[in-house]
């Protein structure tokens, strides 16, 4: 486990088709949320797995549709996990030095520039994702990361996305210490769940190295 924030040059977004062990990650904020009537894991999964084999459905109410998702910041970015029925697909956004299984990691990108990505799951399930890593001076990032805790000081007023249920986390660090900053990263994710769809918007400032990272992901149902 890592609880200090990684150089930005570490950082790496990764999808895997299997949940992960909570005790992988050192979580400092959380939230988890139902959307429609969710079915009870498969009696089939293993619990190193968290995902059913193909073609693998257990026994499941067809009327269970729905879907639930945790999502949490941790020291280096964030988790979201998402299962639908006898699917899990699990979002990490953290250092290349975390100690992560290879297997069913279905998508890993190293955080630079601007990048997306789809992957197309069985049942219709689409996820998709984009990411940036932009720059920003000492005193620019100072302001910034102001804005956002005098918004937080107001009773929560962030800048949540419209339609559907929005809910924020919001979680400011420590410095670090190094190269002689006294500024604390900040994380903030905006969560948006729809009947048909979860989308998770998420920004990581990096003081140390002047760097804003922000990703928005989208966890969609067929329909």
């Amino acid at each position: 486990m890592l609880s200090v924030r990684p150089k930005i040059a570490e950082l790496v977004m990764q999808l895997y088709g299997r949940a992960l062990h909570p005790e992988l990650f050192e979580v400092f904020a959380q939230k988890r949320l139902e959307r429609g009537k969710v079915a009870p894991p498969p009696r089939s999964i293993a619990a190193s797995d968290g995902v059913a084999p193909a073609g693998v459905s257990g026994e499941i109410d067809p009327e269970a549709d729905g879907y639930e998702a945790i999502v949490a910041i941790t020291s280096a970015g964030h988790v979201v996990h998402w299962r639908h029925r006898g699917l899990t697909l699990t979002e990490v956004c953290a250092s290349s030095h975390q100690p992560l299984p290879q297997r069913r990691r279905l998508m890993s990108h190293r955080v630079e520039g601007e990048r997306s990505d789809r992957v197309e799951c069985r049942g219709g399930i689409v996820y998709e994702t984009s990411l940036a890593l932009e720059t920003a001076s000492s005193e620019a990032l100072y302001a910034y990361q102001h804005e956002f805790d005098l918004m937080n000081l107001q009773g929560g007023a962030l800048p949540l996305g419209e339609g559907g249920d929005s809910n924020g986390l919001l979680h400011r660090f420590e410095a670090s210490g190094r190269a002689g900053l006294s500024m604390g990263a900040l994380s903030f994710v905006d969560i948006q769940s729809r009947d048909r769809s979860l989308r998770v918007r998420a920004l990581h400032t990096f003081p140390d190295d002047c760097a804003i990272v922000k990703t928005e992901s989208v966890f969609r149902l067929p329909g």
